[in-house]
């Protein structure tokens, strides 16, 4: 038995009137000039115009999925974030991952570090967690990231990535060459989101309930194994499907293979970091997992696809200075430029309102509306009581603070000025990059030098090749001398 046919509802304009038609425009007669007075042509026309919002300037292209994260050990003794608070807790989690460096339409299989955004929708609040899927990063000091994306993105002149900006930047930059070493290693390109680990990267605090304090690093294994491409494949994928990476989480999802990944972190008592070896905070060096083993917390899963990508994946907004008791920052200097410059990205692109979009809005108070006194802006959505004052303190009832902060404080001592980072005994530049080189393989080790390679044998300027060389050369001598060897038989071919 067939279902009866719904009527289907009445085109409106966008104050609501009907649309009589919405094939042919108002002319002044058959075959005449339009009609200025056509108000549903000028508003579709006019809203059209305006369907783009500027893209991120990094992370621009991503893809995005709902699920829940679930604690399965008892980690109370390091936070008392409460939603880590109990073995078998629930959160619903929205996850957005990127490509970090391509324009919005570039191709998801391209060799970048990808981006692991995380949003869990606590009863504290919203927690941000964003990362990447790699452990460390390029640089070290905030105040270089511009430089720094601007060698990776388009030229001004040409209008496209140069080699010579990319490893001119980095022969400048030689605290980048563990991060190279990872980006132009198997892992540089994933085969799909689903398979690839997530990093927060930065060094957080965790504060417990008696008021002590941890340092902490993220680590999100993936379930499904590691699985990556080759260039040749990455290459391949690109230019058949640039949409890649998209097309299988959204299809894994539809079919109910569920992504997961399980969450360990690396637990550092707050008195230790002073003494550590290799400075904690800084964001191109790990912790290695024999003096800070992983400790799991929980599993990540993802199980439902956004209905609308623009509302909530190109919408989304994360900033990881959104944290909720028990967490909070550490003095890693990058973690710290990045608490300012998300949140007023994420201001820029969306408006002052954007946690008002639902994808944003927090779960933990009444109507998914921050209680605080921020009122109008573009956009302003939220519904006021009409008798509520936009000050405080006030003596109408008005939300009041806590008096509780979010984490442990941290005596600070010197003077104000520019300083470099202080030296543990142990820093260096290098000498993580050459320990992640001799764990690869024989075969890992011949496509890492055959990738470096390719890219800077194309480089014009031999003084920029000569000082990215010899940063492989500090990293490990073997690894120096293969990678000038195969850029010296390219440059000759």
């Amino acid at each position: 038995m067939s279902k009866p046919t719904q009527k289907a509802a009445t085109l409106t304009t966008e104050s609501g009137a009907p649309v009589a038609d919405n094939q042919n425009a108002a002319t002044a007669g058959v075959g005449g000039p339009l009609l200025l007075q056509d108000q549903h042509l000028l508003e579709k026309l006019a809203r059209f115009n305006r369907e783009r919002i500027p893209e991120r300037v990094v992370h621009a292209r991503g893809s995005g999925a709902y699920g829940y994260f679930e604690v399965t050990d008892d980690v109370s003794g390091w936070t008392s974030a409460h939603f880590l608070g109990e073995v078998g807790r629930r959160t619903e989690t929205f996850i957005r991952f990127s490509t970090v460096a391509d324009n919005l339409g570039g191709p998801d299989a391209a060799r970048d570090p990808r981006g692991f955004a995380l949003k869990f929708y606590t009863e504290e609040g919203n927690y941000d967690l964003v990362g990447n899927n790699t452990p460390v990063f390029f640089i070290k000091d905030p105040l270089k990231f511009p430089d720094f994306i601007h060698s990776q993105k388009r030229d001004p002149f040409t209008g496209k990535q140069e080699p010579d900006n990319v490893w001119d930047f980095w022969a400048h930059a030689p605290e980048a060459t563990h991060q190279v070493t990872w980006l132009m290693g198997d892992r540089g390109i994933p085969a799909s989101y689903r398979h690839m680990n997530g990093y927060g990267s930065h060094t957080y605090q965790w504060t417990n309930a008696e008021g002590e304090a941890f340092f902490v690093k993220y680590h999100f294994k993936t379930n499904q194994g590691i699985r990556c491409l080759d260039a040749d494949q990455g290459a391949e994928l690109s230019g058949t499907d640039p949409n890649s990476h998209q097309t299988d989480l959204l299809q894994s999802i539809e079919r109910g293979m569920f992504p997961s990944w399980t969450l360990y972190v690396q637990v550092m008592p707050a008195a230790e970091a002073a003494d550590y070896r290799f400075n904690p905070f800084d964001l191109t060096k790990v912790w290695p997992h024999k003096d800070y083993p992983l400790q799991r917390v929980g599993r990540l899963v993802l199980d439902r696809n956004p209905d609308n990508v623009f509302a909530e994946v190109e919408q989304s907004a994360f900033s990881p200075n959104n944290f909720v008791p028990g967490i909070g920052p550490s003095p890693d200097k990058m973690l710290q430029g990045r608490l300012f410059a998300y949140a007023d990205a994420h201001r820029y692109r969306l408006g002052v309102n954007h946690t008002q979009l639902a994808v944003n809005a927090p779960k933990a108070v009444a109507g998914g509306s921050a209680n605080n006194y921020g009122r109008d802006g573009l956009m302003a959505t939220n519904a006021y009581d009409r008798h509520a004052k936009n000050y405080e303190p006030n003596s109408y009832d008005g939300p009041t603070e806590s008096g509780q902060p979010l984490s442990a404080p941290r005596p600070l001592t010197g003077h104000t000025g520019t300083h470099e980072a202080p030296q543990h005994t142990k820093d260096d530049d290098f000498f993580q990059a050459g320990e992640l080189y001799r764990l690869m393989s024989k075969e890992e080790q011949k496509r890492l030098v055959a990738n470096i390679a390719g890219g800077l044998s194309q480089v014009t300027r031999d003084d920029v090749i000569e000082k990215n060389l010899a940063h492989f050369h500090a990293a490990d001598t073997e690894y120096g001398k293969r990678v000038e060897e195969a850029v010296r038989e390219l440059r000759d071919s």
